[in-house]
């Protein structure tokens, strides 16, 4: 874990094109069946701590796992430059059913002019293998080809996070190879995989 990483309010067409003109817009909020992906806030602070101080959690994720509450709100600041300098996107994931925030999702390395990003995502170990993972990467894919006309997405996993490799490669990502000491995670440099999927593969899946 991270195995790697969800309507809205306004059309989707109304997002995109407020987002090539510059402009503070409304937060994407997206929805599938049982989740509901939103914009992260500090009030969500607790939340997040809470799932990356998690050693089972931050395994395999590319950073040791927190210690302080003051990471998360870093973390969340990050996540909001990001958005406004439209380099990335991350939403939570929170549970219909109780409302609870069980992890976060969303595009990493966002280049709207090359068309391209990076998926990523983790969950709170207690949801682990009930398909949260794959029903929001879904609505991820989704929004990324349709709305923000993404051709590329990709993904770096380590080799052995074996649950993400198998995930990732059923929604149609191909390996495309090892990248050899690509990050520095405890005390040491670990090899990876990138995987990617291209909107024309991800719509014929999809019967489109």
């Amino acid at each position: 874990m991270p195995k790697f990483f969800i309507f809205t309010i306004i059309p989707y067409t109304l997002i995109y094109r407020m987002w090539n003109w510059g402009e503070t817009v409304a937060f994407p909020t997206l929805e599938t069946k049982r989740l509901k992906l939103i914009e992260i806030t500090h009030q969500h602070l607790d939340s997040i701590f809470g799932i990356l101080s998690l050693e089972e959690v931050t395994k395999y994720y590319g950073t040791d796992p927190f210690v302080l509450p003051a990471e998360a709100t870093k973390l969340i600041d990050m996540y909001h430059k990001n958005y406004h300098e439209k380099r990335g996107i991350r939403w939570g994931i929170k549970l219909k059913e109780n409302q609870r925030i069980i992890g976060t999702i969303g595009l990493n390395s966002l280049q709207l002019n090359n068309k391209r990003a990076e998926i990523g995502y983790e969950l709170h170990p207690a949801f682990w293998g009930n398909g949260f993972a794959s029903e929001a990467l879904k609505e991820i894919l989704d929004f990324s080809f349709q709305q923000l006309e993404l051709y590329r997405v990709g993904a770096v996993v380590y080799p052995e996070n074996e649950v993400s490799l198998k995930l990732l490669k059923k929604l149609g990502f191909t390996n495309e190879g090892l990248l050899r000491g690509y990050i520095y995670q405890n005390n040491q440099s670990h090899d990876t995989y990138v995987l990617s999927l291209l909107k024309h593969e991800w719509e014929e899946s999809q019967g489109e």
